[in-house]
């Protein structure tokens, strides 16, 4: 069974977490590096401190609010 095609992406803003996306072929950082997406969902990090930007790594758990 293939994943479904979108018109358009999906976006989900998690509450104190990342920005997931659904059905996007690439994304595009704040440098102007395109990054290709393979995965039907990433989730993108919305605190800027993940060791791995534009991709979420957890790190907004450990920070205080």
């Amino acid at each position: 069974m293939s994943a479904p095609e979108f018109d358009h992406p999906d976006v989900v803003l998690v509450p104190h977490g990342p920005m997931l996306l659904r059905g996007v072929g690439s994304v595009q950082d704040a440098d102007g590096t395109v990054h290709p997406v393979e995965r039907p969902v990433v989730a993108l990090c919305r605190c800027e401190k993940s060791s791995r930007l534009p991709w979420c790594d957890g790190t907004h758990k450990v920070i205080p609010r």
